[in-house]
């Protein structure tokens, strides 16, 4: 946190710089330094994630025109005050402080609360000069080695603003998760010709302006807004974040390396600046440290991985244009080379060291795309989708084989991407299906995002009896519990993602024994 006092003349020119102005004036300043604002700066709600033993970090962004390309605010940092209570009232404090809203991150707010006490409840908010925020829930985690009798985690993944409406949330809210798991396509990037729902300002993002502005109208949702105060979230990328199916330091287009990094790293401060991230991810440039682990007692380690950022370029990509294809392995010999990579180097050391080290009853590996390897040739040929794990074979083999070396406990691998839902048994030899369960795989469908083609979903239920579940149809989320001797998953999908008050229902539900590699259905 930093609490260094705001440079005054720097204020009173802003001041001046808009007293000719015949129009109210977004935020002006009073005695000691304490702005007043013409409406709520707290518009984009509040957030918290990636809870630890002794804390959490806490989110906001003082954004009083919110559409505004500088959400209405001076070109000044802000100081920002923010409390933690044990209960609703805030009568109990349990910490308190100030710090800073950076002008050159667009005002966002991203404190690191330590000291706390573990596996505990709060409240919180934050205020700037008169104005208050909501008041958001969060919580520690259980300290290391700690019972915890269950945990309720949601699983979101792909949520285009323009093709739905985000009636997910407000069941998934109404479920009362402990923590939320996003694991990609936060945002998109472009726009949509396909009959959308609704329609948000500018069509494809290039510029840190441009993607503040997605952000921004994302936030402004109410029910994402009600899910970020409900409980902390953990997210990792996927690519629409940047660009439909980036990979590494390239783009779809085939354009200079720098054009695309200078984009990438638009993207990925304007994700920074809107999301509950840890400073460990702020990023440097093109560059963001994502991948982590967090533990929950002696219950569930979760390890939040980048398959985006590191990874090898797509093999064998269309004609004038990177990124995903659907690729015959007879066709393509590159997709095997054993050097290719879905995590990078680095990472995928980090990985094998934390599951080499996790005591755990459950690991979960949460990541963007599907690690299930399905086969969309009907010809007695292969045909993959390359951006897939399927089309990073070697790379999928490995962490596998590194999963299955270590004996880790319980490995549950969480994707998304496909607007789909699937669930799948892994076995531990990637050469045998008829091998042994070595992990299984939940993977939740889209927010909002529309299907995928029917002969996608088909090719996974060829697959049966290691795919359990297949469907395309629905939109909606995983809703899983945890405890010590079961996994419990529920498939939730929206019975009508064009209708904002939209109800949802349970498609199906499976089960994982503590001990016992395999799902089933409940």
């Amino acid at each position: 946190m930093v609490d260094s006092r705001i440079n005054r003349r720097r204020i009173v020119a802003a001041a001046l710089a808009g007293a000719g102005s015949a129009l109210l004036p977004r935020v002006t300043f009073a005695a000691e330094d304490r702005p007043r604002y013409a409406s709520d700066p707290f518009s984009l709600g509040v957030a918290s994630g990636y809870p630890t033993a002794d804390g959490m970090v806490l989110w906001t962004r003082l954004a009083p025109q919110p559409l505004a390309s500088d959400g209405g605010m001076p070109p000044v940092d802000i100081h920002v005050h923010w409390e933690i209570a044990h209960d609703l009232n805030f009568t109990r404090l349990a910490a308190r402080g100030i710090t800073r809203a950076e002008a050159a991150w667009a005002h966002s707010v991203h404190v690191e609360v330590r000291g706390l006490a573990p596996g505990r409840h709060y409240f919180y908010r934050f205020r700037s000069g008169d104005a208050v925020s909501e008041i958001g829930r969060t919580w520690t985690a259980a300290a290391p080695g700690a019972n915890v009798d269950r945990l309720r985690v949601a699983l979101a993944s792909c949520q285009h603003y323009e093709q739905g409406f985000f009636a997910a949330y407000r069941q998934m809210v109404a479920d009362e998760p402990d923590l939320i798991v996003h694991v990609g396509d936060y945002i998109y990037e472009s726009g949509t010709n396909k009959s959308p729902v609704r329609k948000h300002p500018g069509d494809e993002c290039y510029t840190l302006a441009d993607y503040r502005l997605r952000y921004s109208v994302y936030r402004t949702d109410p029910e994402l807004r009600s899910a970020h105060a409900a409980c902390p979230w953990m997210l990792t990328h996927d690519d629409h974040e940047v660009d439909n199916d980036y990979a590494n330091d390239h783009g779809e287009k085939i354009e200079p390396k720098e054009t695309f990094l200078a984009r990438r790293a638009a993207a990925y401060r304007a994700y920074y600046e809107h999301l509950p991230l840890p400073r460990r991810a702020r990023p440097r440039g093109p560059d963001m440290l994502l991948y982590t682990t967090r533990h929950f007692g002696s219950l569930l380690s979760l390890h939040m991985l980048d398959e985006r950022q590191y990874r090898s370029l797509q093999a064998c990509p269309p004609a004038g244009k990177n990124g995903g294809a659907r690729v015959y392995e007879e066709e393509c010999p590159e997709m095997n080379a054993p050097a290719r990579t879905m995590l990078g180097s680095t990472q995928e050391r980090w990985v094998d060291e934390q599951l080499a080290g996790s005591r755990s009853r459950w690991n979960f590996l949460a990541q963007g795309v599907t690690f299930t390897r399905s086969n969309e040739a009907t010809d007695g040929r292969h045909r993959y989708w390359s951006d897939a794990w399927a089309g990073y074979p070697a790379a999928r083999d490995r962490l596998l084989r590194d999963i299955v070396r270590h004996r880790v406990p319980n490995p549950v691998v969480l994707s998304g991407d496909i607007h789909a839902f699937i669930v799948a048994d892994l076995p531990k030899d990637p050469a045998d299906p008829n091998a042994a369960v070595g992990l299984s795989e939940l993977v939740t469908s889209s927010i909002t995002s529309p299907g995928p083609p029917d002969f996608v979903v088909a090719a996974y239920e060829r697959m049966k009896p290691q795919v359990w579940y297949a469907d395309g149809e629905h939109r909606g989320y995983l809703r899983i519990d945890v405890t010590p001797n079961r996994l419990h998953a529920d498939l939730v999908a929206v019975d009508d993602v064009r209708r904002a008050d939209s109800a949802c229902h349970v498609l199906a539900s499976f089960e994982i024994e503590a001990g016992t590699p395999g799902l089933r259905r409940v």
